[in-house]
């Protein structure tokens, strides 16, 4: 490849114009069109073409090498990392993921003296439950054994679907289901087909709805 040609395809690489290149470099559009066509056989700005281009600057004076060097200066400066934000939750009395069994009661601030955090940002009160049984312990698809901790946020969305922390207020008794609609009658379902689903009645309660879940090692 030619010198002219070399310029040419440094300026193509950078996607740059005549003019533009020719600003970049300090110089009129004409001299980087004597360049390209040949009349003009060799520059003292070869170096800054080069810089501007992206290009190797012993390429562009003698051919040799590859166009684009495979080292490129690192900046002095680098991006910052910004902090993933994290939210403080309470973690509260167990509650049985396959029988009623202990009430959950709405807590006051420091309720608790022990606390996990999350990166769930909470639209109402929230606390951590380990979970107990295996209820929701699925052969397949989503699962939550035993020893797993389950965030529950007490105003997020409930709607069908959503794994829930319910309770009845007559016996004040809570436990861990999925809520599942049939025939416009809502249930309670394990995850482990072993179990019964429970009807959510009038006299059932939800609670909160789980958010987040992780394992204890």
């Amino acid at each position: 490849m030619e010198y002219k040609e070399r310029i040419k395809a440094a300026r193509r690489h950078a996607g740059f114009t005549q003019a533009e290149l020719a600003k970049l470099v300090g110089i009129d559009q004409a001299s980087i069109s004597d360049l390209e066509r040949g009349r003009s056989q060799r520059s003292s700005y070869n170096a800054s073409i080069a810089k501007a281009c992206g290009v190797s600057a012993i390429w562009i004076e003698s051919g040799s090498g590859p166009m684009v060097s495979d080292t490129t200066e690192q900046p002095n400066v680098k991006d910052v990392v910004q902090p993933q934000m994290l939210y403080r939750y309470p973690v509260i009395s167990w509650v049985s993921a396959g029988c009623w069994e202990e009430a959950v009661q709405p807590y006051p601030d420091g309720f608790s003296d022990r606390y996990e955090v999350s990166d769930y940002d909470s639209k109402g009160p929230a606390f951590w439950l380990e979970v107990k049984g295996d209820s929701m312990t699925a052969p397949a698809g989503v699962s939550v054994p035993e020893g797993m901790m389950i965030l529950v946020d007490t105003e997020a969305d409930v709607k069908p679907g959503k794994l829930v922390i319910a309770k009845l207020p007559a016996s004040n008794e809570a436990t861990f289901k999925k809520l599942v609609e049939d025939g416009g009658i809502r249930y309670l379902k394990p995850l482990n087909p072993a179990y019964k689903m429970v009807e959510c009645d009038e006299n059932c309660r939800i609670i909160g709805v789980a958010v987040r879940m992780t394992g204890k090692l």
